[in-house]
């Protein structure tokens, strides 16, 4: 499980079918062994070797592999880019954001970005029809991974707003109109859902 807030942004350093190898700031992993479960722009993933490299003495590197699930429903991954990370949480760890699976449900749309004067922004996303009896204003959303709250909802589109950390210590910032991001909505609201068969 994890909560949606952001503790390093890493990057993809190669790609080979599912194997994937993540830069990560030097000492980031220090309390992680193989086998923990590492939040990679949201999905869940789990960590199949730590390295560190002799050429780079200013970061360490994990490696992962993509399950074939996981990379249907993700935004598929380049060599050279951005993503976020988040380590499992651990018992008596605060929930600063929400409850967080790493189970990515799809890719929704950036719709559009609208600065404003606090150097924050207003995100707009436009969801799968699928998912959105799963949005509600007001509630939780994880967009890459970054736990954030629904401002508006209208046809299907929502909005949400990204405080100006927010922006500095997450790939966010990085987001053009038309790209694809992983959305995981929330956990409750999937449960719900699937009792009342929806």
């Amino acid at each position: 499980m994890f909560t949606g807030i952001i503790t390093a942004v890493g990057t993809i350093a190669t790609l080979a079918g599912a194997h994937c190898r993540i830069r990560c700031p030097l000492g980031w992993l220090a309390n992680t062994v193989v086998g923990d479960s590492i939040a990679v722009d949201g999905a869940c993933l789990t960590v199949t070797e730590i390295v560190s490299d002799s050429s780079d003495l200013e970061a360490d590197y994990f490696t992962c592999d993509i399950s074939a699930e996981t990379r249907h429903c993700c935004a598929p991954l380049a060599v050279g880019q951005s993503v976020n990370l988040e380590q499992a949480l651990a018992l008596g760890d605060k929930l600063g954001g929400h409850i967080v699976s790493g189970h990515i449900d799809a890719t929704a749309e950036i719709r559009a970005q609208i600065k404003d004067e606090s150097g924050g922004c207003c995100l707009q996303v436009q969801a799968p029809a699928a998912l959105l009896p799963l949005l509600a204003q007001k509630g939780s959303v994880a967009l890459a991974g970054v736990s954030l709250t629904i401002n508006t909802i209208q046809d299907d589109t929502f909005s949400v707003y990204l405080l100006a950390h927010t922006l500095a210590h997450t790939t966010l910032a990085q987001y053009p109109t038309g790209r694809a991001i992983n959305i995981e909505t929330d956990l409750l609201a999937r449960h719900v859902a699937r009792l009342i068969g929806k």
